[in-house]
């Protein structure tokens, strides 16, 4: 009878990972309860054994890549975990309002510092854009200014920011384009630090969620919120943005995004990052907003999210001597697993990253943002 060593070994096999072996994304066991926790467990096993340290990989962005591209998450079955997770979320709504602040408490009001160590100068929280630029801080301006310029703002108008975060997107808007900004979010620890970084600014920033809107705007950003918003509530998410638009405005979405549809998240991830999130996937965002918006373009920029992510990373584990004080060993290789995992998705392509602009009736000369695609056009002329 093959035993749970031998069983994992067979997986791992196929992903080009050895147990024990010398290459960087190989893992060593340092606990053979290892074996079993996995096999009984599932990702919550792998992953809280190797927040106990029970397993390493030199390189643990390409192990998750290697292990996701060769599909071994569906080829180890479903654990019991997430068996649960997915009935509760047929027979519950995960993200009903009275959770709404729930993902804030419990992810995002962790620690500023922590925030501020890992993120760019901006803080901005989503995936950057890494066309031309070298450095963080000139990716995420980067991002910034192409959602600006794909909104076509102008200086005096009105933009809704739902889920604003710290508020990057609000301030660099109102900088750089004299624009009026609310921005909302559940995150207490966000909405205090946000509005003194946008003080003097046109800006205000709310704790909101975001089924109590109900005023107008020219303009609605939402950057990497609509992963807490569940299968259930896309179309009340979309009720909201169509009712708060104004009739010539327009919308950008940007979205991690699944390339399946599923309704829930991994188990480890629902524990220990983002409680009652799920990525959408296009059939479950399109059903949600036909009949009500016009798309006007759809852009896929996930290969950078991976960059980012190795950023983010970088920037946690160069700072964690100043973190270490507020947070222990385990949150460490929590927030390490956390990070490198998530590259590692992005490099396999099994996550991808959205924007989607969207007018309420479609705009006359079609989708022109003059500059964010030259690049690109120059590219596929050299391929050709």
């Amino acid at each position: 009878m093959i035993n749970t060593q031998e069983k994992i070994q067979e997986l791992l096999v196929q992903a080009d990972i050895c147990l024990n072996g010398d290459r960087p994304w190989d893992l060593t066991v340092h606990d053979n309860r290892f074996y079993d926790r996995v096999i009984r467990h599932g990702s919550i096993g792998l992953g809280e054994a190797y927040m106990d340290g029970w397993w390493d990989a030199e390189e643990l962005d390409e192990f998750f890549c290697k292990l996701l591209r060769a599909e071994l998450d569906k080829k180890a079955g479903y654990s019991p975990g997430w068996i649960l997770l997915f009935l509760r979320s047929l027979f519950t709504n995960l993200q009903r309002q009275t959770k709404a602040y729930q993902i804030g408490e419990r992810h995002y009001d962790i620690g500023n510092d922590l925030y501020r160590a890992m993120l760019d100068k901006r803080m901005v929280y989503t995936g950057a854009y890494w066309e031309d630029a070298s450095t963080l801080d000139e990716a995420q301006e980067n991002k910034l200014e192409m959602v600006c310029r794909k909104l076509g703002l102008q200086p005096g108008q009105s933009v809704l920011d739902i889920g604003c975060g710290w508020g990057s997107f609000a301030k660099y808007a109102a900088e750089k384009y004299d624009v009026e900004v609310i921005g909302i979010t559940v995150s207490k620890e966000q909405a205090k630090l946000g509005r003194e970084l946008c003080e003097g600014l046109p800006v205000t920033i709310r704790l909101q969620d975001y089924r109590d809107l109900d005023e107008q705007f020219e303009h609605i950003v939402s950057l990497g919120m609509i992963e807490h918003v569940g299968y259930k509530n896309y179309r009340k998410y979309f009720d909201v943005v169509t009712r708060c638009l104004s009739d010539s405005g327009s919308v950008l979405l940007q979205s991690i995004g699944s390339s399946y549809a599923v309704r829930v998240t991994d188990p480890w991830i629902q524990k220990y990052i983002f409680p009652n999130s799920m990525l959408p996937s296009i059939s479950q965002l399109a059903n949600a907003f036909e009949g009500k918006l016009v798309v006007e373009d759809w852009q896929n920029i996930g290969v950078d999210y991976d960059r980012t992510l190795m950023a983010w990373f970088r920037n946690f584990n160069k700072n964690w001597s100043s973190l270490s004080h507020n947070y222990s060993e385990r949150f460490y290789r929590m927030w390490k697993y956390y990070l490198l995992m998530s590259a590692g998705g992005f490099r396999a392509r099994k996550n991808q990253l959205w924007q989607i602009a969207f007018t309420k009736s479609g705009l006359p000369n079609g989708f022109r943002v003059p500059g964010y695609r030259e690049s690109e056009v120059a590219y596929l002329s050299k391929q050709g």
